[in-house]
């Protein structure tokens, strides 16, 4: 199956889920609320997995994606990796370039569980590790960012990313002894390190 085609299948099948996801945050002021206020629970964590890998699960079935799904919960959060065997090109498409598509997709898989539960989710995606081999590449990139710092004492800005990617690199900067903050907004959100 073509990117072009994965795309359509998934804008198909997500139209009419995002629609009831927006309502679901529209009308449920209370609800997200009172739950967040009192934290995440293990049994709210199961079933924000299992919601979000139904959706999943039904997504690649139209997509005719072949890929398992693992769902883990670790650290307050809900962790779900779509993975295959063998080389699945329609997988890749799902990451799409530098993770876009993927972004895109645990963003509509985060309304489906709002939409079901009425709950925020904080779940985070992955396909074929793409995540994990990414958490390397921005742990180099904070490595590089905090030599440059304390060789040229001049404040570092980092091409912009997503929050998830923010957190890994402060939390990377701030294990090397220095300094980061996010400036700008939306797309162009990014972290700039300095030595104070």
């Amino acid at each position: 199956m073509s990117a072009e085609s994965t795309e359509h299948a998934i804008s198909a099948v997500t139209t009419e889920e995002q629609d009831d996801a927006l309502s679901a945050v529209q009308n449920s002021d209370e609800g997200s609320e009172d739950s967040e206020g009192k934290g995440t629970s293990a049994s709210r964590l199961e079933e924000e997995g299992d919601v979000a890998a139904d959706y999943l699960e039904e997504l690649l079935d139209i997509a005719d994606i072949d890929g398992d799904i693992d769902i883990e919960v670790r650290n307050g959060r809900t962790y779900i990796s779509i993975v295959a065997e063998e080389e699945a090109a329609g997988l890749e498409s799902l990451v799409g370039k530098d993770g876009e598509v993927l972004e895109a997709l645990q963003e509509l898989t985060r309304l489906a569980v709002l939409s079901a539960t009425e709950n925020r989710s904080r779940l985070v995606l992955d396909i074929n590790g793409y995540r994990s081999e990414r958490a390397g590449e921005l742990q180099k990139i904070a490595e590089d960012a905090v030599a440059s710092v304390k060789d040229s004492g001049e404040t570092v800005a980092l091409a912009p990313m997503s929050a998830y990617e923010r957190k890994i690199v402060h939390d990377a900067v701030a294990d090397l002894g220095l300094i980061s903050e996010s400036e700008g907004e939306g797309a162009d959100r990014h972290i700039v390190v300095s030595a104070d």
